[in-house]
């Protein structure tokens, strides 16, 4: 069991590296040194563009890509490098929702046999799963009958509730969302963001959600992680990084969100447009920000040095150079880490 004030996941230093493919393959990270918690009955959301490490945090979480560095615990037990019949031990406290809710469910197996198979995986008698299949099924908003249908006979939205009814079925503690909604059309994302809000809420379940969209993440999440390059760059409040995104990065993230008001979201637009533009082919430089070319607050520091996660709130973190209020000096080895003139971040506003 947890201990009280213990977290249900803890994430720490996690990095995962990939092999390239090629005649000169050469091993490179994807994700680095990541850190965050999720608290029993708290949703963390995880969000970034297409590429930015995102759901490979959430896959290493899942065993799915092994780590190639730092740990997972859940519930204080280390299950970074589980093997499988470890993690069938741990597939009762932990699910997963994919992106894509037809290509995660056999459409050669009926809905029953799809939500039974994890039931009869813990023993449980027939008519009993059966009993247990119709209960989940009411849960997600689908009738009694669809146990009997095949995945082809449902609409995505359908197929997302099937989803989400399967993770449920083990009665888990925690539950890794990946992407849930992107694949859906707009006007279907909505009922599956406040199905699964409910149904955290009324089985006091925790969460990983992960998205690319914050307005999205904001109506489900408690807070959020803002990743790019497999670096967390803010971490605090869902609401807060929505309205008021302490680092460039989620700024930026924010500007995309789509709102009701035609002159707002041209000016969104805009900003967002300029954004893209600077530096938009500059070359980011070994080991700095991975935000350095697209910023328009950088200074050379951040071309050529990693930003440290600074509190800056009570709840909030963010791993900037300009932004953050005192990050720490470059080290003195004689090769300034600046990229120029090892200038520290403190200076290097004060020149600008």
């Amino acid at each position: 069991m947890t201990e009280a004030g213990a977290p249900l996941l803890a994430v720490e230093d996690l990095s995962v590296a990939y092999r390239a493919k090629g005649r000169h393959r050469r091993s490179g990270n994807v994700v680095h040194d990541v850190n965050f918690s999720i608290a029993k009955g708290e949703t963390l959301g995880i969000v970034g563009e297409s590429g930015s490490g995102k759901s490979t945090i959430a896959r290493a979480i899942l065993g799915l890509v092994p780590a190639s560095g730092g740990h997972v615990r859940l519930d204080g037990r280390d299950i970074t490098h589980a093997n499988h019949r470890e993690r069938r031990k741990v597939a009762a406290d932990l699910s997963v929702v994919f992106q894509d809710p037809y290509s995660s469910l056999n459409p050669a197996l009926t809905i029953g046999t799809i939500l039974g198979e994890p039931l009869i995986a813990q023993k449980l008698g027939r008519s009993q799963a059966r009993d247990r299949i119709a209960g989940l099924l009411d849960e997600v908003g689908l009738p009694a009958d669809a146990l009997d249908r095949f995945p082809r006979q449902f609409s995505g939205g359908q197929r997302q509730r099937i989803a989400i009814a399967r993770a449920l079925a083990v009665g888990p503690r925690l539950i890794v969302c990946d992407e849930p909604v992107s694949a859906l059309d707009v006007s279907i994302q909505a009922q599956i963001v406040n199905l699964l809000a409910d149904i955290r809420d009324e089985f006091g379940l925790a969460m990983l959600f992960v998205a690319h969209d914050l307005s999205v993440v904001r109506h489900v999440a408690d807070r959020t992680a803002v990743v790019l390059g497999g670096r967390i760059m803010e971490i605090g409040p869902a609401e807060q990084i929505y309205a008021d995104p302490r680092h460039p990065y989620s700024a930026a993230l924010s500007a995309a969100a789509l709102v009701p008001v035609p002159h707002v979201q041209r000016q969104r637009r805009e900003a967002r447009g300029a954004l893209s533009r600077i530096n938009d082919a500059a070359e980011v430089g070994a080991g700095g920000c991975p935000f350095w070319a697209r910023c328009p607050e950088r200074i050379s520091l951040c071309r050529s040095v990693v930003p440290p996660m600074v509190q800056i709130t009570p709840e909030t973190s963010v791993a900037c150079h300009v932004r953050a209020p005192a990050s720490p000096p470059a080290p003195a080895t004689g090769h300034p880490a600046a990229g120029g003139d090892g200038a520290t971040a403190a200076e290097e506003r004060n020149k600008q």
